[in-house]
């Protein structure tokens, strides 16, 4: 059901984000990569600047939670998602300020087609974590899921300038173009 997915407060908090400063907990090191992850020449690549900030936001001081991110994503990889979630929901519980586990859990419910819970995740990872390119392009995957194209369009633009080198999202957004729409 369309009307039942709360849509708008998850969209306002999106359209918000280039004014919000991230949680206080999060790594000083992540600004320096977001700066370079914008440039169109950084020194290193873009792929491997992505893969640092991912690996920061999915590690954690406590080694026992790490373990248990680490299982929790191997889970999601492997298609065990029964696994996975009593991974996820004892992260989330345990560690309420960690922007990851609430986004590896809103993935979680993506798959599971539960998009009503996983957009509740998607905030609260974007209350924490306001750069985060994933949360953002996944609520532009619920979006489009659900037929609503304009706030698909603007969520995958505002995650194009968190990190501009998500060529997948350029493609999506060329394919959402008015014009593209007409011919289909």
């Amino acid at each position: 059901m369309i009307s039942s997915l709360p849509l708008d407060p998850v969209f306002r908090l999106i359209l918000d984000l280039p004014y919000r400063a991230p949680a206080p907990g999060m790594p000083g090191r992540l600004t320096g990569l977001f700066r370079e992850l914008s440039q169109n020449e950084a020194e290193r690549p873009a792929e491997d600047i992505e893969d640092l900030i991912w690996a920061i936001w999915a590690s954690h001081e406590d080694r026992v939670a790490e373990e248990t991110m680490g299982a929790a994503i191997e889970a999601l990889a492997s298609g065990a998602l029964k696994q996975a979630r009593p991974l996820l929901d004892h992260l989330v519980s345990r560690h309420p300020d960690w922007a990851e586990a609430w986004n590896k859990r809103a993935t979680l419910a993506f798959i599971e087609n539960r998009d009503a819970d996983s957009l509740r995740d998607i905030a609260q990872t974007l209350e924490l974590e306001p750069r985060h390119f994933g949360a953002v392009s996944g609520f532009g995957q619920i979006c489009l899921r659900h037929g609503h194209l304009n706030e698909a369009r603007a969520a995958f633009q505002i995650a194009l300038s968190i990190n501009p080198h998500l060529e997948d999202l350029r493609e999506i957004l060329e394919d959402l173009a008015p014009q593209n729409l007409m011919l289909h």
